[in-house]
């Protein structure tokens, strides 16, 4: 049997049964069985033989040992113990496959120290490998694992993975989309995203009861350069989509009103142009909500004279 054949319904259903455990729903453990879309993720992902590859949500690991054949390492991650067990078997005869039974999140804004480390052990022990997340995550964490990465400063240059499709078309929406909003901007600031491929329910066993999607997210260096700071701009970000259809000015003026006056706000507001149009954050293209942070991080930094490191927070 092929290690990709490990990915049928068929071959899953009768692998559960002789285990005698199910699928998990609150872990989100939907397994792709269409051949042809495993495939897909893994051929966009552009596995060389130099890269190490990050995968959450290990499964059976048939998509684990189909990707080590091409890369360098493998580092997998698996919550569920039984799934675990199920992919330790498959794995056996690799010896490029780094599998971890922990979660994957230490909390909601930052990825696991113990997978961090094992992600620094492979890049350290191949120089000149690239890092590469190419993964079917479970929809509950989706959004927090691509978030943490790409604000991590680990050297990853692609990411292909199948989330839910309403988290697709955040990542992706232009402005005033009825999706734009802080997640929107907070990966184009620092990626190109794109959202390859719908999928519907029948591609996964079980089957969601929603549409999935395959999105590719490369980084984006020059616009991410213009970004002062990350943490203040995440903040930034978090805050004004809050209240994404008050008017940016008032929104601003609660945001800073312990650090800046109205009068400052209007400044920087009157600097970019954006008094007279009395715009809504949605309206703002991530490019000018970069420089508009720059401004107010700027102007934040002045009147306290302290460095301000706001707490990373949710973009969902």
């Amino acid at each position: 049997m092929k290690d990709n054949d490990r990915q049928t319904r068929s071959y899953l259903m009768q692998l559960f049964e002789q285990h005698g455990f199910n699928p998990r729903s609150d872990l989100g453990q939907n397994f792709l069985i269409d051949l042809n879309i495993i495939d897909y993720v893994v051929n966009h992902g552009h596995i060389q033989p130099k890269d190490i590859v990050l995968e959450v949500g290990t499964g059976t690991g048939g998509m684990t040992t189909f990707m080590a054949q091409r890369a360098k390492h493998v580092v997998t991650v698996e919550y569920d113990q039984n799934m675990h067990t199920l992919s330790s078997e498959a794995i056996q005869n690799y010896h490029n496959i780094t599998l971890l039974n922990c979660d994957a999140l230490k909390n909601k804004n930052s990825l696991s120290p113990i997978v961090l480390s094992a992600i620094q052990e492979q890049l350290q022990a191949n120089p000149g490998s690239h890092l590469k997340l190419v993964a079917n995550l479970p929809y509950n964490i989706a959004t927090p694992i691509v978030s943490n990465l790409v604000a991590s400063d680990l050297p990853w240059d692609r990411m292909v993975v199948t989330i839910q499709y309403e988290l697709g078309l955040k990542m992706s929406c232009k402005p005033s989309g009825s999706n734009y909003g802080a997640l929107s901007v907070w990966l184009q600031s620092q990626c190109f995203v794109k959202l390859l491929k719908k999928l519907g329910p029948t591609v996964f066993w079980p089957r969601p009861k929603v549409d999935s999607a395959i999105v590719q997210l490369t980084p984006n260096p020059p616009l991410k350069n213009t970004i002062r700071d990350r943490a203040f701009f995440q903040d930034f970000l978090r805050r004004m989509f809050q209240h994404r259809r008050k008017l940016m000015r008032s929104t601003l003026v609660g945001m800073y009103s312990k650090q800046l006056s109205k009068s400052e706000v209007d400044a920087i507001l009157l600097e970019h142009g954006l008094i007279k149009e009395k715009p809504r954050a949605e309206e703002l293209g991530v490019s000018d909500l970069i420089q508009l942070a720059n401004s107010f991080h700027e102007q934040v930094m002045q009147n306290t004279n302290v460095e301000t490191k706001p707490e990373q927070t949710d973009l969902v």
